[in-house]
């Protein structure tokens, strides 16, 4: 005879996020028009910054201060980033090692660890990786137990926090008393390519830094993480993609990204949302950039206020990568009145869409 067990549920309890303290969005823009030398393409550039629906962008880079010596040269007061002289993938990483540190210390301690702590950790970046790594400074910093189960998921892009979710489930399906401490930490500002190609050049249009960490675990409280299912693409395999190189992390974001995007949610949305989309209360998208959060609504015939918070959450932090879907989960969480269903979704390589299903606990 067989006794069934009960598969316990995983709640997303609850999350905390922090930013580098400098605003680098105008700086970048202008720095970026400068490097374009075709002018159709300079023209381009300005429209499309125009209509990003991006304001504020935060770096670990200070911006360099105008009529500063220098200011013409340099994007930054150190001039990390200086035309003809952009720096190494080495020295990139060696940035990521002296800020990453505390940028992660400060998303946890705003998370309130409270009187249990963590049994398992997740550490997500495809920004930056070194060993030992941030894994072992949380539990120096936060005198975690040092046989704390560690697990590092690397270079999985914007996606990485769904995928981070989705393990955190079997976790507590497997342990139900575990306690999972989930952090994204992404420096996408230190990835920045000096090109004349218009398609790299606007990531320094679109992504900034941050950092966002969740607890969770079988509570009872805050998002119950419901189903995870991915979709992928046909064909699309080189329209993202993340590299590392000589000189840095290199990205291909091709302008077909949103289209190819709404192709897959179309032919998905049947067994994505078996309901159909007016089943769905919160719209966790990821702002990859206004164009992707446009076909995402196209395509799912979504009203103008579903994408409110994604918009909200690209307007004053830009695309953040893997940390981006939890800001946006964490505005929906501290607002939230209980008794609705979400859907999250998030982009990258492959090309791939992660998406979640979740609903709030009874209150």
């Amino acid at each position: 005879m067989t006794v069934e067990t009960a598969v316990p549920v995983a709640y997303l309890n609850r999350i905390a996020t922090a930013v580098p303290p400098h605003d680098v969005h105008a700086a970048f823009v202008s720095f970026a028009d400068r490097l374009l030398r075709d002018r159709r393409e300079h023209v381009l550039f300005r429209r499309m910054a125009d209509r990003s629906q991006i304001a504020h962008r935060w770096s670990c880079l200070a911006p360099a201060v105008p009529d500063a010596p220098g200011a013409d040269e340099a994007i930054d007061t150190t001039g990390f980033y200086r035309f003809g002289s952009f720096p190494s993938t080495a020295d990139r990483m060696r940035r990521f090692e002296a800020d990453a540190p505390d940028l992660v210390t400060r998303a946890v301690e705003r998370l309130d660890l409270g009187p249990s702590p963590p049994t398992h950790l997740i550490i997500v970046s495809c920004t930056g990786l070194s060993a030992p790594g941030l894994d072992f400074t949380l539990i120096d910093r936060f005198g975690l137990d040092p046989s704390i189960e560690r697990t590092v998921i690397g270079f999985m892009g914007c996606y990485a926090a769904i995928n981070g979710l989705k393990l955190a489930r079997h976790i507590v399906w497997a342990e139900p008393k575990a306690r999972v401490l989930l952090v994204c930490i992404e420096l996408c500002t230190l990835h920045l390519q000096e090109s004349t190609d218009l398609e790299q050049v606007l990531t320094f249009l679109i992504f900034g830094d941050g950092c966002a960490a969740a607890l969770i675990s079988a509570e009872p409280s805050g998002f119950a993480l419901d189903g995870f299912q991915a979709i992928r693409v046909a064909g699309t395999a080189g329209q993202i993609t993340w590299q590392i190189r000589d000189r840095g992390f290199d990205m291909t974001l091709s302008g077909r990204v949103p289209g190819s995007i709404a192709d897959g949610l179309r032919s998905a949305s049947g067994r994505l949302l078996p309901d159909g989309p007016e089943a769905i209360d919160l719209w966790a998208v990821h702002p990859g950039g206004r164009s992707v959060l446009d076909a995402v609504e196209a395509a799912l015939g979504l009203p103008a206020s579903a994408l409110a918070t994604s918009r909200d959450i690209l307007r004053s932090y830009g695309n953040m990568s893997s940390a981006t879907v939890l800001f946006v989960l964490e505005a929906m969480l501290r607002e939230d009145p209980g008794g609705r269903r979400g859907c999250a979704m998030a982009f990258g390589p492959g090309l791939v869409a992660e998406t979640m299903r979740f609903s709030s606990a009874r209150h």
